[in-house]
Formats: structure tokens, sequence, C-alpha cells
């Protein structure tokens, strides 16, 4: 099982730079890259909660499961 981060996919909708975005939201440059790459192992709803306000997006939209199965 793995969980898909869409970061990269709504800064390009938003017209947005991670570096701006970082900016917003008050998050360090490269917490937001680690989360960017998938190589966060968490997120708190609380940066979930401001990524989405900044976005102007659903926490769907961030997020994305994809089963074992479908990685093959």
């Amino acid at each position: 099982m793995a969980i898909i981060i869409n970061l990269d996919v709504m800064l390009a909708k938003r017209k947005m730079s991670l570096t701006e975005l970082s900016e917003k939201v008050e998050i360090t440059l490269s917490n937001l890259s680690i989360l960017k790459t998938g190589k966060a192992k968490a997120i708190r709803f609380s940066t979930l909660n401001i990524l989405c306000k900044v976005l102007e997006c659903q926490p769907s939209d961030l997020l994305e499961f994809q089963s074992d199965d479908s990685l093959n």
C-alpha cells in the first residue's frame, strides 16, 4: 500500500513555486520538499489544513491511495 503525495500537481495547477508556498504556509522549504518527494513518513492535520487553505483544495487533491496491486 502506498500514499501518493500530489503536491507538485497542485503547485502546477496554482502556478505557484515551492518557495512561494513555503512563505505562505510558514513551513520550511526543506520540509515541504520532503513532503513533495513522498519521503515524509507522516503529516499533521494542521499542516494538511493550511496546505489545503492556501492551495484552495481538498485533502484528496493532495493525497492519493494506491494499493500494492496497482504498483506492479
